[in-house]
């Protein structure tokens, strides 16, 4: 388990420094980002697409032959062009992706934060609250209360990087108390283990009583 943590810890860094750098393209070059964005999407669909139908083509002779593929990959093909041509669809898909994303990570940190409250170490108001931040951030992007495209995106841009730093500090946090939450988590796992031994062996006297009962009788 503490293994599992310190990798997610390295993840959540390693996305955190590629979202601030999203965030910052976004905001000083908003349309060539979401063009950007759009090749990239819409050129892996493709590449998908051809792929699938390709495979179609090279099984139409044997038995392995699959009709979806050829569905999917006409599908999928259609999709990437659409995307390339029309940036803006990216444009709105994109902070409801990350909105996503960001409350997912928010209730992790969220869990450790309770964590470490349950062993009475002081920086679980900090990682609750930046957790809490970050998830509000999150909502935001989903719900897109501003008006205007390229405003918006800003806006987007400077939420992510926000979240960004948020989530480094509470990264870092987290990385620092790893040994205390996963004695934690250890700790809670043994005391179920030994309440449920003692449900056991309760149950193995009742029995026994029982049986001395019968054989009295």
């Amino acid at each position: 388990m503490e293994g599992l943590i310190k990798s997610f810890s390295r993840s959540s860094l390693a996305s955190s420094i590629i979202l601030i750098v999203l965030g910052i393209l976004l905001i000083f070059q908003s349309e060539a980002t979401i063009i950007s964005i759009s090749y990239i999407i819409g050129g892996v669909l493709i590449l998908l697409g051809v792929l699938a139908l390709l495979r179609f083509v090279k099984n139409s002779n044997r038995d392995e032959k699959s009709e979806l593929d050829i569905v999917y990959g006409i599908v999928t093909v259609i999709l990437g062009v659409l995307i390339i041509n029309n940036p803006q669809a990216i444009a709105s898909i994109i902070p409801f992706v990350l909105g996503i994303s960001i409350i997912i990570n928010s209730a992790t940190k969220l869990q450790y934060a309770f964590e470490l409250k349950a062993n009475e170490n002081n920086l679980w108001k900090t990682t609750m609250f930046l957790s809490l931040i970050s998830a509000l951030c999150g909502i935001v992007l989903i719900f897109n209360p501003f008006k205007g495209v390229v405003v918006f995106t800003k806006i987007v841009g400077l939420f992510i990087i926000l979240y960004s730093v948020l989530d480094i500090i509470s990264t870092l946090t987290i990385k620092k108390n790893v040994s205390i939450i996963h004695s934690a988590i250890e700790g809670t796992v043994i005391d179920a283990e030994v309440i449920e031994e003692e449900e056991e062996l309760s149950k193995s006297k009742t029995k026994k009583k029982n049986k001395r009962k019968k054989a009295k009788r």
